[in-house]
């Protein structure tokens, strides 16, 4: 046990340590476990194979003890330096009687006893006695005095931090919600890309036009170079010399009338 105890310390100081499982460490007695451990607040010693409890040191802030699968008899007095003890746990060892049982009545603050699979559950209305013995306790073995099974203490921590996932929540409507949002907004979309799609169209159209009075605009600009092309080829070909010729042709004319004038 000494060994494990320096293992679990991991370079530690003693009293800086809150939680300590030694569980099937092997020793019958309490071995490298000191005072110093000021703070410890959870102690694991399962199936360590322990006889007694001799030695066991002053931990004032231990508040669960765990001892199950050992093989103690008695000597719980040697626990009187936990006076802050809320559970402990003595399932599967070697308790007879109820005379065990009575050092158990200096601890004002247990609220949880378990003594299953011990001698001591055997005696007629074991139950009861216990309850009477121990006043402050409020379970044991797992249930109250009315037989009511103890309530989950994870289950509670959740409640209280507000982790509860049960049906009330709103989780189911935020859901259906979100489906809701989501098909909103698919329609949306399609309804959108259909916009786009006519838009798109419309501007095909539109484009087509514009193409077609392009290519118009393109052959009537082809028809004019054309007629201006044909015109200046017969400029070159020579019409453009008729009019001196016509113009020769009349200064002729007008000579032959001078010179019958002159006659």
């Amino acid at each position: 046990m000494e060994k494990r105890v320096a293992l679990e310390l991991r370079g530690r100081n003693p009293s800086q340590v809150k939680e300590l499982n030694l569980d099937n460490c092997r020793s019958t007695s309490i071995v490298g476990l000191t005072n110093e451990y000021t703070n410890l607040e959870n102690l694991s010693l399962n199936a360590v194979g322990l006889t007694t409890l001799k030695g066991f040191p002053t931990l004032p802030k231990l508040t669960k003890l765990e001892l199950s699968d050992n093989r103690i008899s008695n000597g719980l007095n040697f626990l009187n330096g936990c006076k802050k003890l809320t559970h402990l746990n003595l399932s599967g060892n070697k308790i007879k009687d109820l005379d065990a049982l009575k050092p158990l009545e200096e601890f004002k603050n247990l609220k949880n006893l378990d003594l299953f699979n011990n001698e001591v559950t055997s005696i007629e209305d074991y139950r009861t006695k216990v309850f009477a013995l121990h006043p402050s306790l409020k379970y044991l073995d797992g249930f109250d005095k009315d037989d009511r099974e103890a309530e989950d203490t994870t289950e509670e921590e959740d409640v209280m931090n507000g982790n509860n996932d049960s049906d009330d929540d709103g989780s189911g409507d935020e859901e259906v919600d979100d489906e809701e949002d989501d098909d909103d907004e698919d329609m949306s979309l399609s309804a959108v890309y259909n916009d786009n799609l006519e838009e798109e169209s419309s501007a095909s159209s539109l484009y087509e036009g514009s193409d077609v009075e392009e290519e118009e605009d393109v052959d009537d600009e082809d028809g004019d170079n054309d007629a201006d092309r044909e015109h200046n080829s017969k400029v070159q070909d020579g019409e453009a010399d008729r009019e001196p010729e016509e113009s020769t042709r009349g200064k002729k004319r007008k000579h032959e009338d001078d010179d019958e004038d002159e006659n």
